[in-house]
């Protein structure tokens, strides 16, 4: 899931970029040198168009997108791992170390060259 985590995030980092500059470079309906003195507010509210240009409808899909991200980062930031229903459930069992086959038993090795026996005592030998 931290793949899918760090999608949506920069998905949503580029699309917040990305309506910051489309709305910067979109003109304002009243931002006339009339506006400033009272004459702008004659115009309708969309507008003599009516209907929205590429600069807006882009600025409409991007802004979607970006509250779709946030939307599943939070559904993602809210998801919590099951817990387990005992308390055996989540314990594992240790694992035994492995011995590798060209490591000799401890207590004497087969090819040594030390001078003194190698040869451990019988266990029925020990001293008192």
């Amino acid at each position: 899931m931290s793949w899918l985590n760090n999608m949506l995030m920069i998905v949503q980092v580029l699309s917040a970029l990305g309506v910051i500059v489309l709305v910067l470079m979109q003109h304002g309906k009243g931002a006339d040198m009339g506006a400033a003195f009272g004459s702008g507010s004659s115009g309708s509210l969309f507008g003599a168009s009516g209907s929205a240009n590429f600069l807006s409808r882009t600025t409409g899909a991007l802004a979607t997108v970006f509250f779709v991200c946030t939307l599943a980062l939070a559904l993602l930031a809210n998801q919590r791992p099951e817990a387990p229903t005992s308390v055996m459930q989540g314990a594992s069992q240790p694992a035994a170390p492995a011995q590798p086959a060209d490591v000799p038993p401890a207590g004497g090795a087969a090819g040594s060259t030390s001078g003194g026996s190698a040869q451990p005592a019988p266990a029925g030998d020990v001293p008192k």
